[in-house]
This record gives C-alpha cells, sequence and structure tokens, in this order.
C-alpha cells in the first residue's frame, strides 16, 4: 500500500477545505487536499444569495459593526452557539470579504445616488451616499436588523469558490481528485491522517499528516429531499465517530430552508426575498404578516419554515401531485432585477419547472437545507479528544450556528472559518511533531479492507441503495420540521434495524475499481450512523430551540437543556450512539439569554441568566460612558485571534453618520 506524507492534509476541497489549504500553503507547509470532485464542481457553489459581513457600506447598513452582527448570530443560534467563536467569527468576517475582492471576486458594487428597492411589498427609494459609490454592496437577509449581507447577483457561492480555488493553484496547491477517505488513523489520543481509496482504481491509500482537517460539508442526504448536493452524504462526520474517540455536537440541530422548488427541492435563495419576494397561500394571500408581523418573509429561517408549515397544515397549501406547496412571488421585483441579481433563480425555474418567475410565482416549500451540527471542535478547530483532528465549515461543530443558521453566516463561515482555523492548522504543524507507527498505520488498512472483501465476496443479503432510501424516508417522516417523541422513538428503533441489516450486504457488481455498488455499501453504513446520532439526539432533548422544535415540548427550557449534545460511538458493535452534554456557561456569555424576537415569549428562564444581566450592567457601569464599545466587548467577554487577524475593522458608515467630509 502506498503512503503518501505531508505537514497538512485537508479532506475536502470546498471552500473551507480549500481556504484552510490556502493558509497553510502560504506559511510554507506541504499540504495535500483529497476531494470526491474537482474543487470547482463543491457544493460550495450551489450558494446562491450572499455572505455576511458588517461593512456598513449601504444606507441600510448604516451604524452596522461586529456587536449588531454578533448580536443577531446569537439571538439566530436561538441562544446555542458558542458566543466565543461568534466573536471571532464577526470579527473577521469584513477582513475575509475584502480579502476575497482582492482575490478577484467581483461583488456587487454600490451606486451612489437615488435607486429603488422594495420592501414590506412597497416599492421605495434610498438615497446611496457619494462617498459609498463603489464600495461593496449588501442586501437584506433573515434575522438581521442590517443589511449586510455582499453578494454576486445569486452567485455568490460560485464567485467564492472559483476564486479561492484559483488562487489555491496560484500557490501549488496539490489536489487528488477522485479519492474517499474511509478511515481516520490515529491511536486514540493522536490523529495520524486517514486511508482513502481511489474511486478510479480501487487502491487504498495511506496519507499520513501531522494535522488533518475534516472539510466534506454537511449530511443532508440522509432525508430524502435535500437541496444538498448528492455528495452531501455526512461521511466526514461518520468518520470521526467511528474513531470512537471524537464527538460530533448538535446533530439533531438541522436546518430546513423555506424556498426549495416543488418537486425538485433545488434552492431558491434567501436573497428573493430579501430583495422584497413575498410568500402566498392558494388563495394568493400574503400570509407571513399574520404570524410575524414585524420582520414577515424575513423572520429566521426555521420561523418562516415552520409557519410556511403550519399554514399548509391548516389548508391553505396548494395542492399538487407532489403534495401541497406554497408560492414565493418576485414578480413585483421587475424583469430587470430578476434577470440581473436573481439571474441563477431564473434559469432554475426556466430549466426545471418551465416557468418565467419574472411574470409567474414559483411553487415552493421548506425542505431540509444545512447541518449546523457536525464534528465537534474547540474555537481553533482542534477536536477536543483527538489532537491533530481539526474540523471545519459545515463538516464541523465549530459552534457559531447554535441550533439555527442565518442566512449568508455559511458561506462567510467557509472563509471566515478557513481563514482562522487554518492559521491554527498552520502554527499546529510547525509546532508539532509526529512519530508514526507504520503498524498502526495497517491496522486500518487491514480493517478496510476486509470490510471491502466481504462486501464483494457475501452472495447473500441486503440491497446498499433499499437500505439507504429507507432511511432518508425514515428521517424525512419522522425527524423533519416538526419534531415528537412517538416518531422519534420510531425513527429509532427502525434506524437500527436498518444499521444492523447494513452489516450484511450483497452486491451484484464485484469489481474492485470504479464500482458505485461498493461505493454506496461503504457510505450508506456510515450514514446510518449520522442518522441515528441526529435522531437519537432529537428523541433526547425534551425542549424546542431554533430549528429543533418538539411539538411535544414546545418551549425553549434553559434551565435545564442549555447545552450541547455530544455524540460518540465508542462500541464499534453498538447500534446507537452514547450521548452526553457540554453545558453553556451562562456567566461567561457576553449576550445572557433572552427573548428571540419571534411569536410567544415562552422560554423557562435559566437561574443564571438574572444574575448575569446585572453583572453585566455593573461591569459596563463601572466602566463609564467614555468607554469604547471594543472596550465593554472585551470586558464582558474577551477572546483571542491570530494577531494579523486581531486589528478593528475600519468602515465607511462612521464618518459619514457623524458628517465627516473628509
Amino acid at each position: 500500500m502506498k503512503l503518501i506524507y505531508t505537514d497538512a492534509l485537508v479532506v475536502g476541497a470546498g471552500l473551507a477545505g480549500l481556504r484552510v489549504a490556502i493558509e497553510a500553503k502560504a506559511r510554507g507547509l506541504d499540504t495535500l487536499v483529497l476531494s470526491l470532485i474537482p474543487p470547482k464542481r463543491s457544493h460550495s457553489a450551489a450558494a446562491q444569495g450572499g455572505m455576511q459581513a458588517s461593512l456598513g457600506n449601504t444606507v441600510k447598513g448604516m451604524g452596522d459593526n461586529e456587536d449588531v452582527h454578533f448580536q443577531d448570530t446569537v439571538k439566530g443560534s436561538d441562544w446555542g452557539c458558542d458566543q466565543t467563536v461568534a466573536r471571532m467569527f464577526s470579527h473577521c468576517a469584513p477582513k475575509a470579504v475584502r480579502q476575497m475582492a482582492n482575490w478577484g471576486v467581483p461583488w456587487t458594487r454600490v451606486t451612489a445616488g437615488p435607486r429603488q428597492v422594495v420592501v414590506n411589498a412597497e416599492r421605495v427609494t434610498i438615497e446611496e451616499a457619494q462617498q459609498a459609490h463603489g464600495l461593496i454592496n449588501a442586501r437584506d437577509f433573515g434575522g438581521t436588523k442590517k443589511w449586510r449581507t455582499c453578494y454576486t447577483a445569486d452567485g455568490t457561492g460560485h464567485s467564492l469558490l472559483y476564486a479561492v480555488d484559483n488562487q489555491a493553484i496560484a500557490l501549488g496547491v496539490p489536489v487528488h481528485e477522485r479519492v474517499e477517505a474511509l478511515k481516520i488513523i490515529h491511536d486514540g489520543k493522536r490523529c495520524q491522517g486517514v486511508i482513502a481509496r481511489c474511486l478510479i482504481t480501487g487502491e487504498l491509500r495511506a496519507y499520513i499528516a501531522k494535522c488533518t482537517t475534516i472539510a466534506t460539508g454537511g449530511y443532508g442526504r440522509i432525508y430524502e429531499i435535500s437541496t444538498n448536493a448528492v455528495i452531501c452524504e455526512g461521511i466526514g462526520q461518520a468518520l470521526a465517530l467511528e474513531t470512537g474517540v471524537a464527538t460530533l455536537g448538535n446533530m439533531e440541530a438541522v436546518q430546513f430552508h423555506p424556498t426549495a422548488i416543488v418537486p425538485v427541492g433545488i434552492l431558491t435563495t434567501e436573497g428573493c426575498r430579501g430583495d422584497g419576494g413575498l410568500l402566498r397561500d392558494k388563495n394568493g394571500h400574503r400570509f407571513m404578516p399574520d404570524y410575524e408581523p414585524e420582520k414577515k418573509e424575513l423572520a429566521s429561517r426555521d420561523v418562516v419554515s415552520r409557519r410556511m408549515t403550519e399554514h399548509m397544515r391548516k389548508g391553505f397549501g396548494v395542492e399538487s401531485p407532489y403534495g401541497p406547496h406554497l408560492w414565493l412571488d418576485i414578480t413585483l421585483l421587475g424583469r430587470k432585477h430578476v434577470e440581473t441579481n436573481l439571474r441563477e433563480v431564473k434559469e432554475i425555474c426556466e430549466n426545471f419547472l418551465g416557468i418565467d418567475p419574472a411574470t409567474e410565482w414559483i411553487p415552493v416549500r421548506p425542505t431540509q437545507h444545512y447541518s449546523m451540527g457536525g464534528i465537534r471542535t474547540k474555537p481553533s478547530g482542534e477536536s477536543p479528544q483527538l489532537k491533530g483532528l481539526f474540523s471545519v465549515g459545515e463538516a464541523a461543530c465549530w459552534d457559531m450556528h447554535g441550533f439555527n443558521r442565518l442566512g449568508g453566516n455559511s458561506l462567510a463561515e467557509t472563509v471566515v472559518g478557513g481563514m482562522i482555523i487554518g492559521s491554527y492548522v498552520a502554527d499546529f504543524c510547525e509546532q508539532e511533531t509526529l512519530q508514526l507507527d507504520t503498524r498502526l498505520v495497517e491496522r486500518f488498512a487491514t480493517e478496510l479492507q476486509q470490510e471491502i472483501d466481504t462486501l464483494l465476496s457475501t452472495s447473500d443479503g441486503e440491497d446498499a441503495f433499499d437500505l439507504k432510501l429507507h432511511m432518508q424516508r425514515i428521517m424525512m417522516d419522522y425527524v423533519g420540521i416538526f419534531r415528537n417523541g412517538p416518531e422519534l422513538q420510531k425513527a429509532v428503533d427502525e434506524l437500527k434495524s436498518l444499521l444492523a441489516r447494513s452489516r450484511h450486504i450483497r452486491l451484484k457488481c464485484k469489481k474492485r475499481h470504479a464500482n458505485p455498488e461498493l461505493v454506496e455499501a461503504l457510505r450508506v453504513r456510515r450514514m446510518l450512523k449520522v442518522a441515528l446520532t441526529v435522531a437519537c439526539g432529537a428523541l433526547a432533548r425534551t425542549e424546542s430551540r431554533g430549528a429543533h422544535a418538539r411539538e411535544d415540548y414546545p418551549q425553549r427550557n434553559d434551565k435545564e437543556w442549555l447545552n450541547r449534545t455530544l455524540a460518540s460511538w465508542p462500541d464499534a458493535k453498538a447500534l446507537a450512539p452514547q450521548l452526553h452534554y457540554e453545558t453553556l456557561d451562562v456567566m461567561q456569555m457576553e449576550l445572557p439569554p433572552g427573548y428571540r424576537g419571534y411569536g410567544a415569549d415562552n422560554a423557562i428562564a435559566h437561574p443564571d441568566t438574572a444574575k448575569r444581566q446585572q453583572q453585566i450592567s455593573d461591569i459596563l457601569e463601572q466602566l463609564g460612558a467614555d468607554a469604547s464599545r471594543q472596550q465593554c466587548q472585551q470586558a464582558l467577554m474577551p477572546f483571542s485571534l491570530p494577531p494579523h487577524l486581531q486589528p478593528e475593522n475600519q468602515r465607511l458608515s462612521d464618518p459619514i453618520a457623524s458628517g465627516d467630509k473628509s
């Protein structure tokens, strides 16, 4: 078996993985990336709407800063996020956007003077400042106080991925394509690389590295209908789970996007609603103001998805051969806007629905979209349990999203998280050594080879494709937008049965190379473990928080459930993960739990919340009115960053607001 050595190994060539690889390579480290597909075909390219960063260039973004972005992120997470990470992220987002501009991303820019926008179904004129002309523009997105989502029409992910991949090419970062990592090499304390299989030849290879970063994206394809690419199957999370040591965090936190087209489930960006699009029912009635009179269509994603589902349950959905749906109306934006700023949406509607969205309503309903859970990491991106194992992007529970992600924060997390964690990865590689025992490598390689040999030699057993479809339907039916105890228990029981059956899979095709059936068999066992961590975590969490909505426990329960679910799988023969919990310390929070701003405030308060709020008031009073917002923030919750990312951000909005003409 071939052994390949490198300093920094990155598994996954989407935006997050490439950004880590660039940071490591720029520091002079040997860096290697593994990818199922060519990097420019990664799922990052599917992101449409934009990337949040508090630049404050537009009149609607005036007064935005890291504090406002941080607060929006924490409230959006329903107080489930790591507030230190949210601070690191909001501080670095403007730096990342500007760096992306330097790397060639053609951000949509501000044009000075009057322009028409649609706000709350009305066309209004806003006046952009002359000083802002030519600076990076921003659009409105759900759950935000300011317009801060930077964009390139509705192809932002495509633009970012091409720019970042080109930068990786310029630096000479090698990418091994059509290669799938299937085992993490470790001794229980230290990660030493991965065993991977070439999808073309079937060859097994050992990639040995000082540091291994998992950047394989989310696990949406454990559901039957998802906006995720077909490669987003949670294999990276499964590899960490199968170490028996590393933990996954908040796996039950699964987001459903409100506006995927029916029936194929392809996403129409939140930018449709951010730019002024409306949601309508079968009667043409705009229903969101009935539920959320303040934010309407621009409430947080989990809220809009639930309101849409509730409305369809009441009988207001449009009946179709594919089940009920609602309408997304962007006709009021006008053809020029649709063809300029929402052109990918227009092409999707034309190609998959045969309609013109500039004149016709789009059939939509909530669909699985994003995974807040993932490989649990420290703020540095490293696993707390397995030294040398890092994770970034949607594969990770870093954890800036908590139980609900704001639109525009995921695309931002890929490049911001990649920038920050990439720096820590480089530090780790420069400071750490690796003592390798080749017998350890041989052990993991032998285990994988035996798994493959058994699959190819079994003459009677289960069909991998049938197992996968059954799993996806269970997840869709019982672990969806609304959850309850009996259905979750049914999901857990049926998934356990499927996992047991998956240990006896029969293949019709016996080839060792380029065999899609073998690939599916190797994956479905691992996907079932991921699905079980989601279902078991959801069953155990007897509250509603963010995207995790329990109909039998409708309250957010900070008193008993202000914690992070951790899942591990120490017994390889077990049919379920082990769950334990990581407490979120209210006394360390900059923003203690409070009212999120949607519906009734029915949260059960944590006993330390009032105490922490009083402590914060006392700290701010001691600092005095002359203290800067940066001084206040550091006094409340200090956070650290690599030195080159620490400087404060500059904004045009401050001198404009103060009348400074210089």
